[in-house]
């Protein structure tokens, strides 16, 4: 399984692409994709950078589902907004490059690579390093994003054998209140 990690954002957004053999895994790519050249009041031009880098990438490397960050809300309303259109881009990209995406926030990222949620980015980058036997620290966003496709290698497996063991059924014992079942 090759995975896409995508770390969003509006002036860098990281990617990290790791295939996932069993229990290992193997570094392929990673970096980042600047949007600086572009022309800072120029929202819809930024987008576009980050929507063709993402397409690019899909297609040079080929990956088999991915993984992006899910976004937090900061103190600052208009940075969220901005962030979230960014990430926008980036899914849409990834969808239009049929890929499979999986979402996780910061925190389960963190819990993955470091083994707590309150991980500093330092951290996480040793971490990336050493899980796959880097020679050097990536950059901050491409670890975030290679910690990001790390997280799902581990948790998609899980997740997949999980909905392998067991169908659901819907329930017909239980009852909500006023008689709906689920």
């Amino acid at each position: 399984m090759r995975i896409l990690g995508i770390d969003p954002g509006l002036r860098t957004t990281g990617f990290g692409v790791i295939e996932s053999v069993g229990s290992k895994l193997h570094y392929v790519a990673s970096g980042t994709i600047k949007t600086e050249s572009v022309v800072s009041g120029s929202l819809p031009d930024r987008l576009r950078v980050i929507f063709d880098g993402i397409r690019e990438i899909a297609a040079r490397y080929e990956p088999t589902c991915a993984s992006v960050e899910i976004v937090f809300v900061n103190v600052n309303p208009q940075s969220t907004l901005l962030l979230g259109q960014a990430r926008g881009a980036a899914l849409t990209a990834l969808v239009t490059a049929d890929l499979v995406v999986s979402e996780y926030t910061a925190l389960q990222m963190k819990k993955a690579i470091v083994g707590h949620g309150a991980a500093r980015k330092e951290q996480v980058q040793e971490m990336v390093m050493r899980l796959l036997s880097l020679p050097g620290l990536p950059g901050k966003d491409a670890a975030d994003a290679l910690g990001l496709a790390i997280c799902h290698a581990h948790a998609g497996s899980s997740l997949a054998a999980l909905a392998r063991g067991a169908t659901l059924a819907p329930r017909a014992h239980a009852q909500y209140r006023r008689g709906r079942t689920y």
